[in-house]
């Protein structure tokens, strides 16, 4: 049975071409479904919905995560949303046939992998 899980990241910025960019990352992984996403200027922030298999979704994640850290400049960052990064919220959802600790466990390697490979603080909870 094909395992499901749902990824709503929420990114620290609305700037289109930067969303955009976000938003291509995901558009061009195989087996991730983007679903919606909306963004304003007044919270200056992206919030997006997609869907896929672990490794499908893991990928997606990942790369929409790197393009964010390299396109977002926190220091010039304005907006009435709390935040803590460019990459802010990331919580993995089990929807068909995954389980809250298969998603635990996606979770912690997102978050080991993105503070690797771009050397940043990752604080998780739940």
């Amino acid at each position: 049975m094909v395992c499901v899980i749902e990824y709503v990241p929420n990114f620290s910025t609305s700037d289109t071409k930067v969303v955009e960019s976000i938003i291509n990352e995901v558009r061009n992984t195989s087996n991730a479904f983007l679903l919606d996403y909306t963004f304003d200027d007044y919270y200056n922030r992206l919030v997006v919905s997609f869907v896929g298999d672990k490794k499908s979704v893991l990928e997606a994640a990942l790369k929409a995560s790197f393009k964010a850290i390299e396109l977002i400049d926190m220091r010039k960052h304005k907006g009435q949303h709390p935040r803590i990064g460019a990459v802010d919220v990331v919580p993995f959802i089990p929807i068909r046939n995954a389980t809250m600790e298969e998603c635990v466990q996606l979770a912690k390697e997102f978050g080991e992998t993105l503070a690797n490979k771009c050397n940043v603080p990752v604080y998780l909870y739940g």
